[in-house]
């Protein structure tokens, strides 16, 4: 009998993107460091509206920049590319994977199939997004690729963005749940998409998508993680080195 591969579980945290982005880094590199690392999986929340903009992404739009000074709104770059996202009352996912597979479109039907079947335990049918990539738009939510996952009336629920490294993989997701409607269409000028109010329960959404975990990849086993001093100390560097909030004052 095979023995259960662990997949690491961090309690969710509610935190400013910079350090939710650099816990995020922190698992990444101990992917390369720690050699029965097999993979690693968290929620979390932000502490206040955040907008995090793509690893790739090219400059900061100037209604961002104003709400940014008046304090609407913080800002963050993340290590995953995609576009901008923003982060209110909503759940993020992070999933650290040593060896996924190399093919990108392998990679995202694996690492998504559990968002879906996730979803699907609390009733709601959500389907591969089909739109190719649009370069010109700024808003993750406005078009839904493979790495999207949409309802049967194209109403984006989940996007997600990867970053590899090494071979390994860090992948993000926003869990879209009632973001400000207002700020919403500040930034991106136009109304959310319009979800079903079944998805709004976080709580009840974490625990279907545990169970799923163990489904899209048998044989394998949640084991509880909590951050040690050591680890707050290289998540500190990290946000040091890496992720600092935009400040254009």
């Amino acid at each position: 009998m095979k023995t259960p591969r662990e997949i690491l579980y961090l309690e969710p945290l509610e935190l400013p993107g910079t350090i939710q982005m650099a816990i995020d880094l922190f698992l990444l590199e101990k992917s390369f460091t720690d050699k029965n690392f097999n993979m690693a999986i968290r929620f979390y929340t932000w502490d206040g509206d955040w907008l995090s903009i793509g690893k790739n992404q090219k400059g900061l739009e100037k209604t961002w920049l104003n709400l940014l000074k008046n304090k609407k709104l913080k800002i963050v770059r993340r290590p995953s590319g995609g576009k901008s996202v923003l982060h209110s009352r909503g759940l993020t996912y992070a999933l650290i994977w040593k060896d996924p597979p190399k093919n990108k479109k392998e990679s995202y039907l694996k690492t998504t199939s559990w968002l879906k079947d996730g979803f699907k335990k609390a009733g709601v049918d959500l389907f591969f997004g089909k739109q190719s990539v649009n370069t010109s738009n700024s808003n993750c939510f406005a078009t839904s690729t493979l790495a999207d996952l949409v309802d049967k009336d194209k109403n984006k629920y989940i996007g997600s963005a990867q970053y590899w490294k090494k071979g390994h993989l860090l992948q993000h997701g926003e869990i879209l749940m009632d973001p400000s409607k207002q700020l919403w269409k500040k930034i991106f000028n136009t109304d959310p998409p319009k979800i079903k109010e079944e998805t709004i329960e976080k709580d009840q959404i974490i625990i279907f998508l545990k169970e799923s975990l163990n489904k899209i990849w048998p044989n394998s086993k949640l084991t509880n993680y909590k951050l040690d001093t050591k680890d707050k100390v290289i998540i500190k560097r990290l946000i040091r080195d890496y992720f600092y909030e935009t400040n254009y004052s």
